[in-house]
């Protein structure tokens, strides 16, 4: 992100990045680990600061685009749902895919935790008896 390399790239890059009127208007550092993420992905420990807020404008700006589409489409129906986003991205495979996994992994710690409770739950109750008793 923070090198201006020689690769060949089919879009093409304009000199000056031009904040979105929306940008402007919001407060920024919406995504507090923004630049450790880039940082995973190889930029510079410390990427600059002009960085971090381009990509952090084009991520904000993206996700405002997805849910507005999702709202066009829940409006239909009256309600929005998780269906109208990955109806959304069926056509990315990687983000189909991974957004698929988030959910299921979601559902089996939901699972998890309902389980863990009850079993609390059990505990409690034994514990209270054995303290009733002695």
């Amino acid at each position: 992100m923070t090198s201006s390399g020689g690769g060949s790239s089919s879009k093409p890059r304009s000199a000056s990045f031009q904040p979105s009127e929306t940008s402007l208007k919001r407060k920024r550092g919406v995504f507090q680990k923004l630049q450790h993420m880039m940082y995973g992905f190889g930029d510079d420990p410390n990427p600059l600061p002009e960085s971090v807020a381009l990509t952090e404008d084009i991520v904000v700006e993206y996700v405002t685009e997805l849910v507005h589409k999702a709202q066009d489409i829940g409006s239909q129906r009256g309600k929005l749902s998780v269906e109208d986003f990955l109806y959304l991205i069926r056509k990315d495979l990687p983000k189909l895919n991974r957004c698929t996994e988030l959910l299921s992994m979601n559902e089996e710690l939901k699972q998890a935790r309902k389980v863990f409770e009850s079993d609390e739950e059990k505990l409690r109750k034994v514990f209270e008896v054995d303290e009733t008793v002695e």
